[in-house]
């Protein structure tokens, strides 16, 4: 059997990988209602990678795609958190505000899987985003979907969670990650 590395595997399922130039570009947003069939087709799109993606790697902490990951410069992602919570969908995402409190844990990103980093975000964040019919809806998500949430705004955003991390702080590989003892991944991407 040919052992086929984690970000590979992201790539044979669809998923941009890291230095792709759509990564690093803020995603344009949708003008709501006018846009409403191709925000619709856009998450659609989102929701059948998550589908791929979930039938060759379980995410038991959740797990986001964002549409810059698919190829897509739109400003749509999705996020589906842990157990059996609907799956959330972001359309023009904009933290509104964000807790001073902080906590530091490892993220996985779909677009260099191979790899995990050490990431400091607010405990606690509030989101605007637009509703299909073009209302303005806030919503605040606390810690661990928080973290999810963020990360798949700064995709939005043009960056990646490397961008985040403090300096001298690197990536590990995935296998010296798993024997860190650390239980906290999910592809936040």
């Amino acid at each position: 059997m040919i052992d086929v590395r984690p970000s590979q595997q992201m790539r044979d399922l669809g998923v941009v990988q890291h230095g792709a130039g759509i990564l690093a570009e803020p995603a344009r947003a949708f003008d709501l209602p006018a846009e409403r069939d191709e925000a619709e087709r856009i998450t659609d799109e989102l929701f059948a990678a998550m589908e791929r993606i979930g039938q060759v790697h379980p995410f038991a902490k959740g797990m986001g795609i964002a549409a810059p990951q698919i190829g897509i410069g739109r400003a749509a992602a999705v996020v589906q958190p842990p157990g059996a919570a609907p799956a959330i969908i972001l359309l023009n995402p904009k933290i509104t505000d964000r807790s001073e409190e902080m906590d530091e844990q490892y993220e996985g990103c779909l677009s260099f899987f191979d790899v995990r980093g050490l990431v400091p975000r607010p405990l606690k964040i509030t989101v605007a985003t637009t509703a299909l019919t073009g209302e303005t809806v806030t919503t605040v998500y606390e810690r661990g979907l928080a973290r999810l949430i963020h990360h798949e705004i700064d995709h939005l955003d043009g960056l990646l969670y490397t961008a985040r991390m403090r300096t001298g702080v690197d990536p590990i590989p995935v296998e010296q990650y798993r024997q860190t003892g650390q239980t906290w991944v999910y592809d936040g991407t």
